[in-house]
């Protein structure tokens, strides 16, 4: 049975006969071609004939064209229109901007304009600090990509990276009110991206990074972190690595063992993988294999990227070499931010007991989770079709809204470590399954408890600039 998703979604118009048994043989078509209905809706009845929308769940492209033809096959019924969902959902975009005060007098516009634009223009000349206060640089964000690291999809350019970027200001608004725009450069030079950001930044009250390949995604952040006074976060490399120590924290608890007594083995040796690794050691992970394609970086074998050079000096400290099958033996968790198909069942059969497999490859993971659930005791996977979703959506949004509450220069450790168990704490112990580590995307408490702690967190250490903790409230 083929895997229907949302993704694959047809709308199809068809008109046929008023007639005994016609919606019957629709449905019974949809269902020989594997189709799933979602919803049919009445568009129009004349003349003895009615008209109805089916939106049908395929498993891919090809298959909702296969459903199709099958439909057409269906005597007396006429395919009239077939639209895409995923398609129309994109037309025009995805978001707009819209005024917060209506302009319908002409002393509407001498405030919000000239002439008296020019007193609150002077008031941010005399104290610059005052833009985050006078503009909407106290509540956007902009979310930077060059288009070269796009989801599974690559190097597709900026403008095919566009409506991922909507997509991702869209999460930010609904799930933490935080206004955010993407901006996608037309340039994939490190030195330019940087400056391009440099120069946009009066604009924002913080930067998210987004799909920028490593490893100049990880410099590009580092220097426009220090240069500056607002945050930089790239949400690709720590966005995960919280989700992934949250949705750690609370599998562990589940198995009674912890974070230091275990062996983990992270496939992916590029940021995301770095920054994994870089979070659970902070948090106290002192055994951790990270492996490239050509298997366990230690450090007895020189790297030419420096990225692999740092995890090779800094982990693996019994120095394992060989392939993912030899480093994975005994290992209480894999943490997989590779390729498809990487992972075996043998592979899982050689880990220590009560394994943990987190395979968060996308869109398709290192083992088919079908194949390996009843095999693990706990699995998770970066998909919303399997149970355990590591999705960054749990992170970004609050984390945002806590830095721009308090008005943080920067994202520091300890502010990625309260967001992490933040995220955890959401679900109470007595309530944790081997198939609930981490709360749904859709839990709305999540982005509020991420930005108090966020916020808190940087009050504490020292980079808020608002000194008294505002509220937290996401509208």
């Amino acid at each position: 049975m083929s895997q229907h998703s949302p993704t694959y979604a047809v709308t199809i118009r068809l008109r046929y006969p008023d007639s005994p048994g016609a919606m019957g043989r629709i449905t019974t078509a949809i269902g020989e071609a594997d189709g799933a209905i979602g919803a049919v809706d009445i568009v129009s009845i004349a003349k003895n004939a009615i008209s109805r929308d089916f939106t049908v769940n395929a498993s891919d492209v090809d298959h909702g064209k296969r459903i199709v033809e099958h439909l057409r096959k269906v005597e007396g019924v006429e395919v009239v229109h077939v639209s895409d969902r995923v398609f129309l959902m994109h037309l025009g975009g995805k978001i707009e901007v819209l005024p917060k005060t209506p302009i319908k007098t002409r002393d509407d516009l001498s405030m919000a304009y000239t002439p008296g634009v020019a007193r609150v223009c002077r008031s941010i000349a005399d104290d610059p600090d005052a833009s985050f206060a006078l503009t909407i640089r106290q509540n956007t964000v902009a979310v930077v990509s060059d288009g070269s690291a796009v989801l599974g999809l690559g190097n597709i350019g900026p403008r095919a990276a566009m409506p991922v970027m909507e997509g991702k200001a869209m999460l930010f608004k609904e799930f933490a009110g935080v206004d955010a725009f993407p901006i996608c450069l037309d340039t994939q030079d490190t030195e330019k991206i940087i400056e391009t950001v440099r120069q946009l930044a009066p604009t924002f009250g913080g930067i998210n990074l987004e799909d920028i390949s490593a490893p100049r995604c990880i410099e590009i952040e580092q220097r426009l972190d220090e240069e500056l006074e607002i945050p930089v976060f790239h949400d690709d490399q720590h966005g995960t690595a919280i989700v992934v120590l949250a949705g750690l924290m609370n599998a562990l608890k589940r198995i009674g063992k912890q974070l230091a007594d275990i062996r983990i083995v992270i496939n992916g040796a590029g940021a995301a993988g770095t920054a994994i690794c870089k979070l659970l050691m902070i948090s106290g992970a002192s055994n951790i294999i990270a492996c490239d394609r050509n298997g366990a970086l230690h450090a007895d074998e020189a790297e030419a990227d420096s990225i692999k050079q740092w995890l090779a000096e800094n982990t693996n400290p019994s120095k394992v070499s060989g392939p993912l099958s030899t480093a994975i033996a005994g290992a209480d968790v894999f943490i997989g931010v590779s390729a498809a198909n990487v992972l075996t069942l043998d592979d899982i059969a050689s880990m220590a007991d009560d394994p943990i497999v987190f395979a968060l490859a996308n869109p398709d993971p290192e083992i088919d989770p079908r194949l390996a659930t009843e095999h693990v005791r706990i699995m998770a996977t970066g998909r919303s079709d399997f149970p355990n979703q590591i999705n960054n959506v749990l992170c970004f949004p609050g984390l945002f809204r806590g830095v721009l509450n308090v008005r943080a220069s920067t994202v520091n450790d300890e502010m990625k470590l309260a967001a992490a168990e933040a995220i955890a704490a959401v679900i109470p112990e007595s309530d944790l399954l081997d198939d609930y580590i981490i709360p749904s995307v859709f839990d709305r408490r999540v982005a509020t408890v991420v930005a108090k702690a966020v916020a808190e967190a940087a009050i504490s250490t020292g980079v808020a600039r608002r000194k008294t903790k505002a509220s937290f409230d996401l509208a």
